[in-house]
């Protein structure tokens, strides 16, 4: 797990321009991490941020289905290459979906040199898919990039025929996102997952550490197509428990992929988020989700 214990955060004074992605009421300065969560505190609206570049080569050109393909990822700052920081055991984390979300994956570019970071993948079928890079240069705040790159072929994903799921079957595993229809939109909640196999619940310590957590969880809105990156943290009642900040009710498709016995599983939601009741007076309405 990440070290929490870093910096001390302040509710108020100073000049406190950054907040919490999940705790938006929490203030702070550049550096600190949330005394509730431990996370990174992000710049607030309206203050100044300074801008990566990322830009993505991929090779060879046009991209075929069924064939590898290497993406360049160049992270740079006014022409100059970004040092990055590990985080969640990683210096860039990629997760790439198709435009239906009916498919997803989640790897891990290697540093070839200072701001250069490449991968090899294949792409299942023809078609647009969106990959959202995840990263933080040395001494700024988590960001997420999002591209958008089409695949040549004739083989069609399957659409998404968007029928809430909240049980997802997995090598054995049963993995239930047991408050689903509980979720609103605008502020800071829990997603609570419990665990079963053959039909014993299963508990934290039944898990593999995976990244640095029990388990890694992505969240993406069917509409905007934006992504929520959560990582969960401990729970006596739940095996994998997060608190994500989901800014907008809708549909959203859910992956979460928790490791056994050094394998990876990978299992997917389809959930309805309620409009939240608005809250006047708070800064939650424009918080980068993490």
């Amino acid at each position: 797990m990440e070290n929490h214990h870093n910096h001390k955060v302040q509710n108020n004074g100073g000049t406190n321009n950054y907040t919490c992605p999940m705790h938006p009421e929490v203030r702070g300065n550049k550096g600190d991490k949330c005394p509730k969560c431990g996370m990174n505190l992000v710049p607030r609206e309206g203050t100044e941020e300074n801008s990566v570049d990322v830009s993505l080569e991929a090779e060879p050109e046009p991209i075929e289905e069924h064939q590898q393909v290497k993406l360049n990822f160049t992270f740079s700052e006014g022409n100059k290459p970004v040092l990055m920081e590990i985080s969640h055991e990683m210096k860039v984390h990629l997760m790439v979906v198709n435009e239906d979300l009916t498919w997803f994956k989640h790897i891990h570019p290697e540093e070839k040199k200072t701001g250069l970071f490449t991968v090899t993948t294949i792409f299942p079928f023809a078609g647009k898919f969106i990959l959202f890079s995840d990263f933080k240069p040395q001494n700024g705040s988590q960001n997420i990039d999002k591209k958008e790159l089409t695949v040549q072929g004739k083989t069609k994903s399957e659409s998404l025929e968007f029928i809430p799921k909240t049980v997802s079957n997995v090598d054995g595993y049963k993995l239930i996102l047991e408050n689903a229809d509980h979720l609103d939109s605008g502020h800071s909640q829990s997603l609570k997952f419990s665990l079963e196999k053959d039909g014993k619940k299963l508990s934290e310590s039944d898990l593999e550490q995976y990244l640095g957590a029990s388990a890694h969880i992505a969240m993406i809105g069917v509409k905007d197509k934006n992504l929520i990156h959560v990582h969960p943290t401990s729970n006596n009642e739940y095996p994998i428990y997060a608190e994500a900040h989901i800014k907008n009710s809708g549909k959203y498709r859910i992956w979460v992929e928790f490791q056994t016995h050094g394998k990876v599983h990978l299992a997917d939601f389809s959930i309805e988020v309620k409009e939240g009741k608005t809250k006047k007076g708070n800064d939650e309405h424009n918080v980068h989700n993490h």
